[in-house]
């Protein structure tokens, strides 16, 4: 049986950890180009002047124009070969990090993420999640390898709303139960492979420290200040969660979440928010005790994420809009087959219902 591990080759974390950019970026190269959007580039420029400053290279400013799609990933690389970049570097949100990673994959440069929120795993994975211009799910896109360093700012991450590190916390809430289920089923791994025990580990790792710290990071977050436990909640929604999805697997939770895109309702609610109540479904799915259900529902309840389909902005819940969710997350190549027994729309549809039912 092969396993096979993943991850970053570097991760670092700190408060402060973004002015030595620098000193990273000349590992690599002296030129790099910046993917971030214009309004997450501003809120850290003062930082950005002094990396400049501590360690000499040139920063090429690509922006970033709200969607990881194929247009704008073609027209950043079109900006990277013009500038004769050696480095790529993504700043932001899990979609503007996506892009930059589909840029340093298509120019076989090195890539260094750096999220500006701890609202997904996607800083330390090595895929894309690719979207229509509408923000309908289209594709996953898998690279070759993990990001060459993941820099991690909690000053930063600590100022960014509330929402976010929440969002995050729906995202990573879903990492137990879906590399549980590739266990079970001995489906592949992101890379290919069966689970290793450390992957499985640092899923439930992630598990246990969202049930402990999310809260008391809540109100650190709430109060734009670093706490101990708000460090622990930025890990377990970036490295804990990227090391456990993908070198376990993905399943159900997120299956679901990008057949809920069908739903334009559902367009203007994060990543992460979408997630935990597909994590719901899952365990709907898979008819889990009761007692953790109930452990779930509570965790999502006192954490303000979505347990129900009108937390998603689906007020009016039809056959018709249940049924669509249902089709696209069903589709073939999707990760609910990941899941140890055969699934299907029908049984994704009524298990739809009965999260919703439950959740509410």
């Amino acid at each position: 049986m092969k396993k096979i591990l993943v991850s970053p080759s570097k991760y670092v974390q700190d408060n402060g950890a973004l002015a030595d950019l620098g000193e990273y970026v000349l590992a690599f190269g002296k030129t790099a180009l910046m993917v971030a959007s214009e309004e997450d580039q501003s809120r850290v420029q003062s930082i950005l002047d002094k990396a400049l400053e501590k360690n000499e290279f040139k920063m090429v400013y690509g922006g970033f124009g709200q969607e990881c799609t194929e247009d704008e990933v073609n027209r950043l690389i079109k900006v990277c070969k013009e500038n004769k970049c050696e480095v790529v570097i993504g700043l932001g949100g899990g979609k503007a990090l996506d892009t930059a990673k589909a840029v340093s994959h298509s120019e076989e440069l090195p890539v260094i993420t750096v999220p500006t929120i701890a609202s997904t795993d996607a800083p330390c994975s090595s895929l894309s999640v690719v979207y229509n211009a509408k923000g309908e799910f289209k594709e996953y896109r898998f690279y070759r390898s993990n990001p060459n360093l993941v820099l991690v700012d909690t000053g930063i991450i600590a100022k960014a709303p509330t929402r976010f590190l929440i969002s995050g916390m729906g995202d990573a809430l879903s990492t137990y139960f879906e590399a549980r289920s590739c266990e079970r089923s001995f489906a592949n791994n992101i890379p290919g492979g069966m689970s290793t025990k450390l992957a499985v580990a640092a899923a439930k790792l992630c598990y246990e420290t969202l049930l402990e710290d999310s809260l008391k990071a809540i109100a650190a977050s709430e109060n734009k200040v670093v706490t101990q436990a708000f460090e622990n909640i930025v890990e377990a929604n970036t490295l804990l969660s990227g090391l456990g999805f993908e070198s376990s697997g993905l399943a159900a939770a997120h299956a679901i979440h990008n057949g809920l895109t069908a739903l334009e309702e559902t367009h203007r609610y994060f990543h992460g928010e979408k997630v935990a109540f597909g994590t719901l479904v899952h365990l709907v799915l898979e008819n889990a005790p009761k007692a953790e259900i109930d452990t779930v529902l509570a965790y999502c309840k006192s954490v303000n994420l979505p347990t129900c389909l009108a937390d998603l902005g689906v007020m009016e819940v039809t056959d018709e809009k249940v049924r669509a969710v249902a089709d696209m997350s069903c589709a073939p190549h999707e990760s609910i087959h990941n899941m140890p027994f055969k699934v299907t729309s029908d049984d994704v549809f009524a298990a739809i219902y009965a999260a919703d039912s439950l959740g509410k």
